[in-house]
């Protein structure tokens, strides 16, 4: 039961290659709806910026459950979610493009209260040196400086939560990026309200295929049982 817990959470999210939220443009990105294979018809939705339309139509190649997107541009910033036949939704997930040079790379999704958290300044023109001045800025307000490209925040908590930036002298800035942080506390209540509303069909069928193996096991082994001659 923990293992089909832990399954609908991380089954919540699509799941995106490369892993943050800031890409630059021509880049290739994947979007991968597997996890939600349970249920007929899945495929990845886009609202850019309020029009809503499925990988394969206008933009993306879908094959199987991976929605594949060579050569992203500004234009295809926005929110990207799985949904299915019936209208089942994951999570979404904000995606922004932009022509550089600078951009931050932070986790996509919500990071669990304790972990450490790396926040990477990145340059598309030149490698990061010793001189580089990085400044990090959250909602707005300045953190610290710094000279490498990375900030590290330790046992991260729901405080860290934010909208991140960061500014390479010389270079400019990066487009800012939502860090969320989920807390420890709130992890089985949310576990639970997805199996018991959102992911209920899941859980229905893992059951339902469980069962039927067991039933299936049991049946060949009574046959073969059956097959066996009797012993003087």
């Amino acid at each position: 039961m923990v293992l089909s817990l832990s399954l609908l959470f991380n089954a919540a999210f699509p799941h995106v290659v490369p892993n943050t939220s800031q890409h630059y443009e021509y880049s290739t990105l994947s979007f991968n709806c597997k996890e939600f294979d349970v249920s007929p018809g899945w495929r990845l939705m886009r609202k850019v910026p309020t029009e809503s339309t499925a990988c394969g139509t206008s933009w993306g190649v879908f094959s199987g459950y991976i929605c594949i997107f060579k050569h992203v541009f500004m234009g295809d910033s926005g929110q990207y979610w799985c949904e299915s036949r019936d209208g089942k939704k994951s999570n979404t997930v904000n995606i922004t493009i932009t022509p550089g040079p600078v951009i931050l790379e932070s986790p996509l999704l919500p990071v669990m209260e304790g972990n450490t958290v790396s926040l990477r300044c990145k340059n598309k023109t030149a490698s990061t040196n010793a001189s580089t001045s990085i400044a990090f800025y959250k909602n707005g307000l300045f953190i610290k400086n710094i000279s490498t490209s990375t900030l590290i925040i330790h046992n991260i908590n729901k405080s860290h939560e934010g909208l991140y930036k960061c500014n390479m002298s010389g270079a400019g800035k990066s487009p800012e990026s939502w860090l969320a942080v989920r807390s420890r506390d709130n992890t089985d209540y949310h576990m639970m309200t997805l199996l018991c509303y959102d992911q209920l069909p899941v859980l229905l069928y893992l059951l339902i295929r469980t069962v039927g193996t067991v039933l299936w096991v049991a049946l060949l082994l009574l046959v073969l049982r059956k097959r066996q001659p009797w012993n003087n």
